[in-house]
C-alpha cells in the first residue's frame, strides 16, 4: 500500500504580516537601496511598482512625500515616515537626477534613457529584481519568503487595526472603490487581540479609591 504524504502547504503571500515581523524585516542587514525600498513600501503602502518608477526630481524630501502614477495612470502623492526618511540621504548620495532606486551595473544599450540614470549609467531596478531580493533575504524568517506586496498590504491592515478613517485607508492605498479595500481592512488576530484587550470596561476601571 502507497501512502501519500501531505505536501508542506506554501507560504500564504495573500496576508498581511504582524508588527514584529514588520520590524524583523525592516531591521535586516541589507544594503541601503533595499532597506530603503522596503520601508517606503511599508510606510507609504504604496504598490512596489509606483516606487519603483520613482524619479529623484519627483521627490519631496523635507516634507517626506513624493508624487506617483497611480495603477491606471492617475498621478497621486504618497507620503513616508522617520525610517526611509533618515535612510533616503545615503541612497541618493547627492544624486538630482535619474531614477531612485538603480541596478548594480551599468545599463545595456537597449535601456530607454528614460530609466538610466545620466550620472552613473546604471539602469532603473526592475520589480523582478527588487522581488527576487526581497525573497532572497527573508527565506530564512519564519513562514518565509515574503514578498513586497504584503508590505504594502500590512500597511493598510495596521492602518486599519489603529482606527484609520475610510477616507485615510483610500489615500493611503490609492484605491477609487470602497470595496477594494475590503481585504486590507480585515483585523488580524493580532490587531483582535489587542483592541479587545484595550477595550475591556474592567481594565478601563478605575480602582476604588479608600
Amino acid at each position: 500500500m502507497v501512502r501519500l504524504r501531505a505536501r508542506p502547504a506554501p507560504p500564504d503571500t495573500s496576508k498581511a504580516l504582524s508588527r514584529q515581523r514588520v520590524a524583523d524585516i525592516l531591521g535586516l542587514v541589507a544594503p541601503p537601496r533595499e532597506r530603503v525600498l522596503w520601508h517606503m513600501l511599508y510606510e507609504s503602502s504604496a504598490r512596489a511598482e509606483e516606487v519603483l518608477m520613482l524619479d529623484v526630481p519627483d521627490l519631496d524630501a523635507a516634507n517626506r512625500c513624493a508624487v506617483v502614477t497611480r495603477k491606471g495612470g492617475a498621478r497621486d502623492v504618497i507620503a513616508w515616515q522617520t525610517g526611509t526618511a533618515r535612510l533616503l540621504p545615503r541612497l541618493l548620495a547627492g544624486r538630482r537626477t535619474g531614477p531612485v532606486f538603480l541596478t548594480d551595473r551599468r545599463a545595456k544599450p537597449s535601456v530607454a534613457l528614460v530609466d538610466v540614470d545620466p550620472t552613473t549609467g546604471r539602469a532603473r531596478l526592475s520589480y523582478r529584481r527588487a522581488a527576487e531580493l526581497f525573497e532572497t533575504h527573508t527565506t530564512g524568517l519564519d513562514d518565509g519568503p515574503y514578498t513586497l506586496h504584503q508590505l504594502r498590504h500590512s500597511r493598510l491592515t495596521h492602518a486599519a487595526e489603529d482606527g484609520a478613517s475610510t477616507p485615510i485607508l483610500m489615500k493611503l492605498s490609492g484605491h477609487t472603490s470602497v470595496r477594494s479595500l475590503a481585504k486590507y481592512a480585515r483585523i488580524s488576530d493580532e490587531g483582535f487581540v489587542k483592541w479587545q484587550a484595550e477595550n475591556d470596561p474592567a481594565a478601563r476601571r478605575r480602582p476604588d479609591r479608600r
